[in-house]
């Protein structure tokens, strides 16, 4: 994976701004905090984050690739303020399931989402390089 970073840029903290890869594109679904039965075990959003990273690892596990693979990320949070006051919680959550990884990543706060119970939605896509 290349990062993508314009040298007079300002350096991201925990994304990339792009990257460049080769090799079988992942996608993965709009993961939600909710275990492989479909039930929450909290309302809180830093617990619905670290289900929602250990679903897509295991989606991931699926096709073979692993989380140093996601090249992109998307974020769907109902709570931006909630986002930020859990921060340091959720930072901590994607270290301990995706690593330090740096992919493109976008986060959207939304009015809701289908599930009445869901705080985020995490969409990825990986690629797994070519041999």
């Amino acid at each position: 994976m290349k990062i993508l970073q314009p040298p007079d840029w300002p350096r991201p903290k925990g994304y990339a701004n792009g990257v460049a890869v080769r090799g079988q594109m992942v996608f993965v679904a709009g993961m939600i905090g909710w275990d492989a039965q479909g039930r929450f075990h909290t309302d809180e959003l830093a617990g619905q984050v670290r289900q929602a990273l250990a679903n897509v690892v295991a989606v991931l596990a699926e096709a073979g690739a692993r989380p140093e693979h996601i090249v992109r990320m998307t974020w769907y949070l109902t709570d931006k303020r909630e986002y930020l006051a859990q921060q340091r919680d959720i930072g901590r959550a994607y270290k301990e399931l995706i690593g330090h990884y740096h992919a493109a990543m976008t986060a959207i706060e939304v009015s809701a989402l289908i599930e009445d119970r869901a705080k985020v939605e995490i969409e990825v896509t990986a690629v797994i390089p070519d041999a």
